[in-house]
């Protein structure tokens, strides 16, 4: 798997201590081959922004991404709700000032945990939304799990900020999610998967019109990636990647 360095305008962040660093909360598991990239990139991304060997301090809490998804499958969102919670309530324990889900399907409960929280939160959506209007975007497409494909959570953010979210058909999805639970999320990397996914991605850009493609599942950038990808991907792990880096050294 490759990871990506990220940088943050090292001139302006250029002699900042650890020492006043904030503490990263992490939930990770969701699945694990999403949270490597995100330990990785998010130590060495602050490391590149302030020109020294430093690394921030962070806590790792994991949970079961297959019980995260059974929940979202059955819409016991309370429940969802108390699990996460629980993650959250040993990241502050820890010391974390911040936390930050290292996934997008269980953003689908992210009010109600802001709202329980007892430390800040970090969306995923919104940092996601803020770079597509950064971006002058005003039609993108969305890949990711069904819950996310299908859920108002994810696209709320956009449509009131005027940009359209088109999502493939209902038999795309259907394979799109099959091959993020039984493929990506256990690391496994196809090439007729990846045909498969450009060949959804360019029938939305010629029917739909649409500008970019949102990989809207942190395992998506194992497969799809500008390079590969008919249309310019907007990475919502790097995108969030990028945000926490940003709020360690705020």
């Amino acid at each position: 798997m490759e990871c990506y360095r990220i940088g943050v305008g090292k001139s302006r962040l250029s002699g900042i201590r650890g020492s006043v660093m904030k503490k990263l909360g992490l939930i990770g598991g969701m699945g694990p081959e999403s949270t490597i990239p995100y330990y990785h990139d998010i130590v060495y991304g602050v490391q590149e922004a302030i020109g020294e060997q430093a690394f921030p301090e962070l806590t790792i809490e994991s949970v079961n991404v297959f019980k995260v998804l059974e929940l979202c499958k059955e819409q016991k969102y309370d429940e969802l709700t108390k699990y996460l919670m629980r993650a959250i309530d040993n990241l502050a324990k820890s010391g974390a000032d911040f936390a930050a889900l290292s996934a997008n399907t269980p953003h689908i409960v992210f009010d109600r945990l802001k709202e329980q929280s007892p430390i800040p939160l970090i969306s995923i959506v919104e940092a996601t939304c803020e770079e597509a209007k950064r971006r002058g975007l005003k039609k993108i497409g969305l890949l990711g799990t069904i819950f996310t494909m299908t859920g108002e959570f994810f696209r709320f953010p956009f449509v009131q900020n005027g940009i359209e979210v088109i999502v493939p058909t209902e038999s795309e999805m259907g394979l799109i999610n099959e091959k993020i639970s039984t493929e990506l999320e256990l690391g496994i990397v196809k090439d007729e998967t990846l045909i498969a996914f450009q060949q959804i991605i360019t029938r939305m850009r010629d029917e739909d019109g649409i500008e970019a493609i949102v990989l809207g599942c942190t395992e998506l950038p194992l497969l799809l990636n500008d390079e590969v990808s008919p249309v310019p991907c907007l990475d919502t792990m790097q995108i969030h990647i990028q945000e926490i880096v940003k709020t360690i050294l705020d």
